[in-house]
């Protein structure tokens, strides 16, 4: 953990994952790096899921592959979607009741606006694997999730259906940055915003 960037307390995650996306949106996904240095960049997407739900990994049943999701809230958990692609979640809720929050795009200042726009490209750039499943967001490990600075106190965001699912998909779970260049996939009708309109220009990425 550092000073500049505090992890998210445990009780933030102790609520139902629809509540938790829209609220992790503008935060932060720190990682300490081998040689010290922070790689940090401010989270613009989420998806919830939930066991009710049968998008949801936990929705048939619990299995060695999902058992973090049933586990304490506040801990990632990382799948693999595919066989290629590591996908990042955070646990909520509370405990043997599947809940998380699926970390869809990251915006990192100073690099390609879209290096972090998806779930695997999100992975593959700060490197997240199935060894980081079941670890602490709160900071306890390289790797923890950060509030939101203060200029993104009340974040204008969109609110849509999921993607890249084949069922549920009309539950308004996803929601996004408006203002951000560095969102996976906007909603039909919501333009990209130029580059001299991006609401934060320090915390958004350069192209």
């Amino acid at each position: 953990m550092s000073k500049d960037f505090p992890a998210l307390p445990h009780a933030f995650f102790c609520r139902p994952a629809e509540e938790v996306a829209p609220a992790l949106v503008g935060c932060r996904l720190v990682k300490r790096q081998s040689d010290g240095s922070l790689l940090w960049g401010v989270i613009v997407e989420t998806e919830a899921y939930s066991q009710e739900e049968p998008a949801c990994h936990g929705y048939r049943r619990r299995s060695p592959q999902n058992e973090t999701l049933f586990g304490e809230p506040g801990r990632f958990y990382v799948y693999v979607s595919y066989g290629i692609h590591h996908c990042v979640n955070v646990v909520t809720d509370r405990s043997d009741w599947a809940n998380g929050v699926l970390l869809r795009a990251v915006a990192m200042p100073g690099k390609a606006e879209r290096i972090a726009a998806g779930p695997g490209l999100l992975s593959r750039h700060f490197e997240i694997s199935r060894r980081h499943d079941n670890s602490s967001a709160c900071g306890e490990n390289e790797l923890w999730l950060a509030p939101r600075p203060s200029v993104l106190n009340i974040p204008e965001l969109v609110t849509t259906t999921r993607i890249g699912i084949s069922q549920a998909q009309d539950l308004p779970w996803r929601w996004y940055l408006k203002a951000s260049r560095s969102v996976s996939r906007r909603a039909k009708g919501d333009r990209m915003p130029a580059i001299s309109q991006a609401s934060i220009p320090t915390l958004e990425c350069k192209r």
